[in-house]
């Protein structure tokens, strides 16, 4: 967004005998300018200067543009940040800027008359404007404006700095203008799957965007380079780089190639899910459940789905990030070992990507091809076999199934691929998670619908059934299997303890018994199937933390019930 650098309100003026005289001579009165420089602080503290060092540029929070000055008081210093203007004599300027903080004050010393000053006490949140006119003596040319906080209080803020008035011959500030291309960009630290990018730094830049084969696949902030993840080995690919700031984005860099090296040996070949698994999402954090390592879920999980893959500012990729301090000192190092060890015991250990706060948007080509190579970059990076998607805002069916299409052709054919939909996703064929299942129905592992949080819902009779009873599990999924659907591609996911979900819960002896429903025609309540199908999946759970908590009593009843399914 551009910054607007100067103000177009209507002023009401009161022009004195001389002015008149002058306007009837045809002498044309100058607009009054903005006499500060860097007010918005995009180019950090020049033309500014905080006592004791106590002021830092600060990208936020901000009024507008990029930048604001942040200034800290400490014991008798009081954070004063101060520059020197070049005024008019005899002339009356207004002083404003917009603050953030408790018992922010914003002045002017030297104005030749009479020095004034303006304070808030504030609240410590939300932006506040402050304002107050001076009026220079008759030799004067030089006023210092200032702004400070107050002593034992915390740091304030300040953005949008501004002395409008007669301009006096120092110049104004013209504004950031849009940055130069960036020079000497170079391709170095090549392996099979990652390319480094650097560049020669542009002044100007508050940050760059990346360009591969011409779409922009990640922005960069704080550095002049950037690892390129998730390539195919020999591979050759084209970059270009451009430098943004508030003014807008600048010229592209000249393009340079970078090749990737030859044997790729990925997160190899993932273990065979068997014909009825067990599902269990596994939470990277603490929220009142058993803290688990991945060493610790039950054995009679078949899928771990690691919950939850992070957003990155780059649109549909992700990253992971272990909360060690949360799971009592987890080491990286410890999961990896721990997710090759179940791996080596038959288990397929996979990445969720969204969760209730999830915010990943796939939705145009460049960001589908942002997921496949972050997801296939992280499988390399920690071993795991496949993704989880339960995006709970919705999905673009098109470009997500670009997305896994891509992933599925860089991973091979023992990627696993499961699908977490609310109920409303699955009522119609199609809704966006229905169409994209069925448009990667020849590479989907499972959909596990979660049969909670959800209310009434409409089974394949037509008829309503309320959450929480057999007849939910067996109506709903019947829209599954009769929609397109293979029924191994069918689970149903439920809560493991009243804690797991806010409604939905059944018990595990109703989870057997739906079970029994769809591949056996047994055990069915009010609603029976028009047949069985009995190469359903399974089952999963919310959570395998919920589950210890629990005393592993669905894993220790459901797993069992899953796994001898007909």
């Amino acid at each position: 967004m551009n910054r607007i650098r100067s103000l177009a309100l209507p002023i009401a003026v009161t022009l004195t005998a001389g002015a008149l005289s002058a306007l009837a001579a045809g002498t044309a009165q100058a607009a009054d300018v903005n006499v500060a420089r860097n007010g918005g602080f995009e180019s950090g503290l020049a033309n500014w200067s905080c006592t004791g060092g106590t002021g830092a540029s600060v990208s936020s929070p901000v009024y507008a543009g990029s930048g604001a000055l942040k200034a800290t008081p400490a014991g008798q210093d009081n954070a004063r940040c101060s520059q020197t203007v070049t005024v008019k004599p005899n002339s009356t300027y207004t002083l404003s800027t917009q603050v953030q903080g408790s018992y922010v004050y914003l002045g002017a010393t030297g104005t030749g008359t009479q020095d004034v000053s303006t304070w808030t006490p504030g609240s410590g949140s939300g932006w506040q404007k402050l304002s107050t006119t001076f009026t220079t003596g008759p030799s004067t040319t030089q006023v210092t404006v200032y702004t400070h906080g107050w002593y034992g209080q915390p740091a304030y803020v300040v953005d949008e700095f501004s002395v409008f008035g007669p301009d006096g011959g120092g110049g104004t500030d013209p504004g950031p203008s849009v940055p130069g291309a960036p020079a000497g960009a170079a391709v170095s630290g090549q392996s099979a799957n990652a390319l480094t990018l650097s560049w020669n730094a542009v002044g100007s830049a508050t940050g760059y965007y990346v360009y591969q084969d011409g779409v922009r696949v990640k922005t960069v902030t704080g550095a002049a380079s950037t690892q390129i993840t998730g390539l195919a080995a020999s591979t050759s690919y084209s970059f270009q780089v451009s430098a943004y700031n508030a003014a807008g984005e600048g010229p592209k860099s000249a393009p340079v190639t970078g090749t990737t090296t030859g044997t790729n040996p990925g997160p190899g070949p993932g273990p065979a899910v068997p014909k009825h698994a067990l599902t269990g999402y596994w939470q990277n954090f603490n929220n009142g459940a058993t803290v688990q390592r991945i060493s610790d879920v039950s054995a009679q999980y078949d899928i771990i789905a690691v919950s939850f893959a992070d957003a990155t500012t780059t649109p549909g990729a992700i990253t992971f990030n272990l909360d060690s301090a949360g799971l009592g000192g987890y080491t990286v190092a410890q999961f990896k070992a721990d997710i090759a060890a179940k791996k080596a015991a038959g288990t397929s250990v996979i990445l969720s990507i969204g969760g209730e706060k999830g915010t990943i948007t796939v939705n145009d080509p460049a960001s589908a091809n942002n997921l496949a190579n972050s997801a296939y970059a992280l499988m390399q990076e920690y071993g795991f076999t496949g993704i989880d998607i339960d995006l709970e805002n919705g999905l673009n069916p098109t470009y997500m199934t670009q997305a896994l299409r891509s992933l599925s052709s860089k991973a091979g054919s023992s990627l696993v691929i499961t699908m977490a939909p609310q109920t409303i996703d699955m009522q119609s064929t199609q809704g966006g998670y229905f169409k994209t299942a069925l448009n990667i129905k020849d590479i989907l592992t499972v959909v596990n619908m979660q049969y909670y949080n959800s209310g009434s819902m409409n089974g394949c009779d037509g008829k309503v059934y309320s959450q929480g009873s057999v007849d939910f599990l067996t109506a709903l999924a019947c829209i599954q299997l009769e929609g397109g659907l293979d029924p191994s591609q069918v689970g149903i996911g439920v809560p493991a303890s009243p804690s797991g979900a806010g409604s939905g819960y059944v018990s595990p002896t109703v989870v057997g018994n739906a079970l029994d429903c769809l591949t056996r025609g047994t055990n069915c309540g009010s609603f029976k199937p028009s047949k069985t199908y009995p190469g359903l999946r399974g089952a999963m759970t919310w959570s395998t933390n919920w589950d210890a908590k629990a005393g592993s009593a669905w894993s220790n009843s459901v797993g069992p019930k899953v796994h001898g399914l007909p």
